[in-house]
Order: C-alpha cells, then structure tokens, then sequence
C-alpha cells in the first residue's frame, strides 16, 4: 500500500513508519525537518507542515492510507481532518493519547487527580480530536490510543488489545513501547478491525 505518515520524525511516526517499510509498503514520511526521518528503501522524507495546507495536500495526493502521528496541542483537527477528506483517502489512522482512556465506567484518565498537570493541555487536544472524529459520518478513521506509559525501545511482540478502557497488567502497570505500538499500527493497516473506532493497546 501507499501510506502517508504526518510526523514521521517523532518517536510514533519513526517506529510505525519503520514497521510498514519492513513489511513492503511505500511510505512518505512528511515533517517540517525532513531529515530526522529514517532512511529507508521504502520510505520517502517529505517536508511539510500540517498546520500549512499548502504543504498538506499534496503530501496527501495518492495515498490509500494516512496516519497522523502529530502531536494534538501543535495542531488543527479540522485542520488535518479536512485536509484528508479533501484528498479523498480512504482510511484515516491516527496515534492517540491514553487520557481520554477511562479508569472506571465514564471516569477518563486524565480527570483522575493524579494526572501529572504537564500533560493536560496534550492529552485534553486529544480527547476533543478524538470526540471530533466520533461525529465524522463520511470518514474512515481509527484512533489507537496507547498505555499510560508510553516509551522505550523493546520490540516483545506480544502485547494485548482494549477498548476505550486502559489496560494494566498482572502487576498494575500499564505500558506499551514504541516498536510494539508500531506493530499494532501496522497490523491494523493491513487488517482493520476497528473502524470509525478507538482501541488501546498494552502488555
């Protein structure tokens, strides 16, 4: 397939688009520092802003998939949604936060009192692209929220799928890597199970 990735020089972006040019696909990687993205024989670096349409619709031209790895507070959801659905493409990924994840029956993550405050503002963009992307009738998008802990470099291979519920382990913790997180991107690329849907993903 032809897939796009909106911040491919993030730590997200990299892994996913990393994963998908492991196996076969053309990706274009747009950032605003082209150079940051991974070189490879699949991948193109594109320079582009997606805050700029000038630059975001012709990074969109072509692609059947387009995954935003971009991060919410540094961007404009009708912005990018728009964008996308001008460009007639046929699925929408986007790499979500575990904010808007719930706790307990309608209690999210980051209304709990000990969400650190430094990430609110990110996490409370998310959680209203997220509720934008619910009301979107003509699009087919999927959102993949990961765990709360969001980091490292280990590619395990097994991890455990969720709903709109964060997922913890047998030991109460709750996390997922950037390269397992990417194969889960991946896997619902070239299957989709979770249309016009958010899932999570953790160990």
């Amino acid at each position: 397939m032809n897939i796009t990735i909106l911040g491919a020089s993030g730590r997200a972006g990299s892994e996913i688009a990393k994963e998908l040019a492991r196996r076969g696909h053309a990706v274009t990687g747009v950032a605003r520092h082209p150079g940051r993205i991974p070189a490879g024989e699949r991948i193109t670096a594109v320079e582009g802003d997606v805050n700029r349409p000038e630059t975001l619709t012709p990074a969109l031209a072509g692609a059947e998939v387009v995954i935003s790895a971009v991060m919410f507070a540094d961007s404009d959801p009708d912005l990018l949604i728009g964008a996308v659905k001008d460009s007639g493409v046929a699925r929408y990924l986007v790499v979500g936060g575990a904010g808007s994840l719930e706790v307990a029956p309608g209690v999210r993550l980051i209304d709990t009192p000990e969400f650190p405050e430094v990430y609110k503002a990110e996490a409370a963009a998310g959680a209203r692209f997220l509720d934008k992307l619910r009301l979107e009738r003509g699009l087919n998008w999927t959102f993949l929220s990961p765990s709360i802990v969001f980091e490292g470099v280990e590619r395990r291979g097994a991890f455990r799928l969720g709903g709109d519920q964060v997922l913890f382990d047998a030991g109460g913790n709750s996390a997922i890597s950037f390269p397992d997180y990417a194969v889960a991107m991946a896997d619902e690329v070239e299957a989709p199970r979770h249309p016009r849907a958010r899932f999570t993903v953790g160990y």
